[in-house]
């Protein structure tokens, strides 16, 4: 007769957090968790996170019957960030954590989330969508170096450049308001507007960040786990 085993739990994963707003949206989301009532669970604030998402998307693609959608996209923003940081706040708060489940569902929505984010600016008629393309490849190559990481380092790093998703999504909001004053018009470029230019720089600044930083986890890696192929060469 076979006997169920629970699952083999994992190793705890040390979140490296350094953004410039931590400690005050710390403070925050502790204050907006104890005060939510019993029936708003982990799952249903993940649920509202992606409905953020998607908020955002129809603002942008909306956008191009009038710039006044953008504010749908503004307000997305602060739905997706309600969503999505107090949802495994909460759980930690309440002690509720399901490690495995809200790493996988977390991780999964957030991927989903950036696609739609991103891809709805590049059918906006403010950015092109192959500039998008450029940003969207940027983050999620970090993301895989941040999932990477988890497997073999046991760390989590939440932010970059002491920017984290928060700090982004304050960027977006700018870039949104910008592109509400100053249109769809000619810019100084030609057929590449600032709008693709900043989008671009910004993809551009994330892959190099990603090079960056698996060369140096690389280099950290092999100082732990030194070759060994001269060793094998000489049994």
């Amino acid at each position: 007769m076979q006997t169920s085993q629970s699952p083999k739990p994992l190793p705890p994963i040390n979140r490296i957090q350094e953004n410039l707003l931590a400690r005050s949206e710390r403070r925050l989301l502790n204050w907006i968790c104890a005060r939510l009532p019993g029936w708003v669970t982990p799952d249903l604030l993940t649920g509202i996170g992606m409905v953020g998402a998607f908020m955002v998307f129809g603002g942008y693609l909306a956008s191009n019957m009038g710039e006044n959608w953008l504010w749908l996209a503004i307000a997305g923003y602060g739905v997706q960030w309600f969503g999505d940081s107090t949802d495994g706040s909460l759980a930690r708060f309440r002690q509720i954590e399901r490690p495995r489940y809200g790493y996988f569902l977390d991780h999964s929505c957030d991927g989903l989330a950036t696609t739609l984010v991103v891809v709805g600016i590049g059918l906006s008629p403010y950015v092109t969508l192959e500039w998008a393309l450029v940003a969207l490849a940027g983050y999620l190559l970090l993301s895989i170096h941040a999932f990477l990481s988890v497997r073999v380092l046991g760390e989590l790093k939440l932010s970059y450049l002491n920017a984290g998703p928060t700090e982004l999504r304050f960027l977006l909001i700018g870039l949104t308001l910008a592109m509400m004053g100053f249109g769809t018009g000619p810019g100084w470029f030609g057929d590449i507007s600032g709008f693709d230019l900043f989008t671009g720089g910004v993809g551009l600044i994330l892959i190099a960040l990603f090079a960056i930083q698996t060369a140096v986890t690389a280099r950290r890696l092999a100082k732990e786990e030194p070759a060994r192929n001269e060793e094998w060469r000489r049994r």
